[in-house]
């Protein structure tokens, strides 16, 4: 006999695994950050239009 979908509990479980994956990709971003704060800085630089002298 099949199973009854538990639908609510597999979107809970799925909504867990991405938010667990979110936390460690944040986690291994911030972890460069945190030994050299200024590291992180090129991308807005780069993004800055430049200023007129």
């Amino acid at each position: 006999m099949a199973r009854k979908p538990n639908y609510q509990f597999e979107r809970l479980e799925r909504d867990r695994a991405k938010a667990a994956k979110a936390a460690q990709k944040a986690a291994a971003k911030a972890a460069p950050r945190a030994e050299d704060p200024v590291a992180g800085h090129e991308a807005d630089l780069a993004r800055t239009p430049p200023t007129k002298a």
